[in-house]
């Protein structure tokens, strides 16, 4: 639906007292459905992963600059 024509009819005060707050929550998906906060995904379904090839990081060693942070402080 157009959102220009839905503001456009819940604009209309016969319909302002009609919708609860409920309502109007229930209408927010409307309008943020179609955003893609990551960009598009695409997946190809037909390939598998390797994870043989992945490799995992050994734990940190200290070094001077984290000596040098304060407390608490990633």
């Amino acid at each position: 639906m157009n959102t220009l024509m839905l503001q456009a009819v819940l604009d209309e005060p016969e319909w302002a007292g009609l919708l609860t707050p409920a309502d109007r929550r229930g209408l927010t998906p409307l309008f943020w459905t179609h955003v893609r906060p990551y960009g598009e995904v695409n997946l190809d379904m037909g390939a598998r992963l390797n994870f043989a090839a992945v490799t995992v990081p050994g734990p940190r060693a200290p070094s001077d600059t984290d000596a040098e942070q304060p407390a608490g402080r990633p």
